[in-house]
């Protein structure tokens, strides 16, 4: 009971700790898994013993028999089936050519490369080699984000590492799943005929059960056949049913089957799906804690001196530093990316879970089997995966910076609101080389604003994971424009400090403006108008216009009457080629002069011509 309660705590805390210091949770999972396990029968334990031992040995342990590999394989069929999910057709087709090739051509590279590496310098088999390198493929969006969440990057660079780490997932999962199903049903005796019979077996059962499973599930909740309260629960055990009867139907092909399934529901037209991707990400966080400590523990000392040696250091260093790069370059050929974002890219490749976790399933299954080379997939993968998570946990920032890629100013704007007004004032200042990122929950707004071809995305701003989303580490202003005061208000309370570098700024309340009753300069975007008074202004003449000021007075005559007209806004000052918010401006400590004052509404010139109107549009 203490072992088990342990583990759990012990994973929880380790999620916490990663978390806490923004590294990939893998790393304090994993080294966790080592200290309780072969670490501490090594050095630590009087009788030699290891403080959790996994597989019951007569003494102590928590898994009889074979439980231990029954359980690895439950859990693993969740985290895939969780990939699945989020793998989406349209994903694929809309993320640019670049990481189109990385996750085809690039993942061919490094898997005919690394296996080729594998085979030669540690005198594994092909099957075994083929393996290694199909596991080594994935690399995942939960050490990547963390890598990069705090280093300031061209929007480019962020989409393309982590759209590589996000499809190439369940991608690289595939390939690993069916080169072990081939091993397996050919006995490690190469391509007989009777292993091609038995692999295409496991393909068709494999790939039968997830897609018939999958549109029986979504037939059952669409039509409401299961209550609500159930809908987690019964989607579950319907992803346990499918891997178990795949299973008996032919073995190996559960992985498959429910990979399949997952990627049939997540591309399907079924209600509640992102809530289930809620339920299943959090059972996954919960089964990946558990599962790492269980197999690092699992690991003998024996399996880490295999390491002990020079071929160890070679084949990382030239799956690192040659073949990543190689995959790297022949994907981004021919593309706009520079050399110094390419070689960026190259440098950033963590392994993932998933490698780590069917590696040791994979692993274990072919030392049972008696398979000749079997015993160095677990601790090679384990290797890949430390070792890149290690170098590029502690370098990427450092190496950001030495090639160039580091963003010394981070000058994108985050417009919290996407409303008729804040589409218009986005789309001037993306007309003025500005990055403009719209977010709403309101999905009829995105639509509008993808429609004008504005960056925008359907994001609640409660949802925590906005301060992890790496593609929005340019970002330097915040601007809270809904027509809630209290989402205004959360926006700068919550997020001013990971996007607020150069100013967070929102609408002022109706309440502020009856008490103020004057034009001071503040946090506000404009202290005298409210939603209400934008929208109003906006309806009444949806035009921006822009004034040249040549002088500080002409600047306070002008910024003046702007305040006291009730249907003109003023937002920006442009300058030397540079755009200011007015608030931002006004503590410039020049004079305000030479300039250009932006406003949208009423015009106050005769004659004036609007530089943007939502009516061409």
């Amino acid at each position: 009971m203490l072992e088990l309660a342990g583990i759990i705590i012990l994973g929880i805390l380790a999620q916490w700790v990663a978390w806490k210091f923004k590294i990939p949770a893998i790393l304090p999972l994993i080294l966790i898994g080592l200290l309780v396990g072969p670490i501490a029968a090594e050095f630590l334990s009087e009788d030699g013993s290891k403080w959790i031992e996994p597989i019951w040995n007569g003494k102590k342990g928590l898994f009889p028999g074979e439980s231990l590999y029954y359980f690895v394989s439950l859990a693993i069929s969740i985290i895939l089936f969780e990939g699945g999910l989020t793998l989406k057709r349209a994903e694929i087709k809309n993320v640019g050519p670049v990481i189109t090739k990385l996750i085809t051509v690039g993942s061919a590279i490094t898997f005919f490369g690394a296996g080729v590496l594998a085979h030669y310098i540690f005198d594994l088999g092909w099957d075994l080699s083929f393996l290694f390198s199909g596991l080594i493929i994935v690399t995942g969006p939960t050490v990547i984000t963390p890598i990069l969440r705090n280093i300031p990057l061209k929007k480019d660079i962020s989409t393309v590492l982590k759209w590589e780490g996000i499809l190439i997932d369940p991608i690289g999962a595939l390939v690993a799943v069916l080169v072990f199903e081939f091993i397996s049903v050919g006995g490690g005796g190469g391509f007989t005929k009777t292993a091609l019979i038995e692999f295409g077996k496991i393909l068709l059962f494999g790939t039968t059960f997830g897609f018939t499973f999958a549109h029986a599930l979504m037939y059952a909740v669409n039509k409401k056949l299961i209550p609500h309260y159930l809908l987690n629960v019964v989607s579950l055990s319907t992803v346990l049913l499918v891997f178990v009867a795949s299973e008996i139907w032919a073995h190996e092909s559960g992985l498959l089957a429910v990979v399949v399934m997952g990627m049939v529901l997540g591309n399907g037209k079924l209600k509640n799906l992102k809530e289930l991707l809620y339920f299943k990400e959090s059972l996954s966080v919960l089964l990946i804690s558990i599962l790492f400590i269980l197999l690092a523990a699992n690991i003998n000392i024996e399996d880490l001196l295999l390491l002990y040696t020079w071929k160890t250091a070679v084949l990382f260093a030239i799956v690192v530093f040659v073949i990543r790069p190689l995959a790297v370059f022949a994907s981004t050929y021919n593309s706009k990316l520079k050399l110094n974002e390419k070689l960026f890219i190259s440098w950033v490749g963590p392994r993932g879970i998933v490698a780590a976790g069917i590696a040791s399933l994979f692993g274990s299954k072919l030392l049972k089997e008696g398979v000749e080379g079997a015993e160095y997939i677990t601790p090679l993968v384990f290797m890949i995966v430390l070792g890149t998570v290690l170098l590029n946990a502690t370098t990427a920032r450092l190496f950001a910076k030495l090639v160039g890629v580091f963003l010394k100013s981070s000058n994108a704007i985050l417009i919290v609101g996407a409303s008729s007004p804040a589409r218009l004032i986005a789309h001037y200042l993306k007309e003025n080389d500005k990055r403009v990122v719209l977010i709403d929950s309101n999905k009829n707004f995105i639509q509008e604003a993808n429609n004008m071809e504005l960056e925008a995305y359907a994001i609640n701003i409660y949802d925590e994971d906005l301060t992890d989303n790496i593609e929005l580490n340019d970002v330097g202003y915040l601007i809270a424009m809904t027509g809630s005061e209290a989402v205004n208000q959360y926006a700068i309370n919550n997020f001013s400090k990971a996007f607020g570098e150069h100013g967070a700024f929102r609408l002022a309340t109706s309440k502020e403006i009856r008490n103020t009753g004057d034009t001071s300069r503040t946090q506000y975007l404009t202290p005298k108008d409210d939603y209400i008074n934008l929208s109003e202004a906006f309806r009444d003449n949806p035009k921006i216009y822009e004034v040249e000021i040549e002088t500080n007075d002409a600047y306070e005559a002008m910024l003046s009457k702007l305040f006291r007209e009730s249907r003109s806004v003023p937002l920006f000052v442009r300058k030397d080629e540079e755009i200011y918010l007015i608030p931002e401006y006004e503590k410039l400590n020049e004079p305000k002069e030479n300039c250009t004052l932006v406003y949208l509404g009423k015009p106050l010139e005769e004659n004036k011509e609007s530089v943007n109107s939502q009516d061409n549009k």
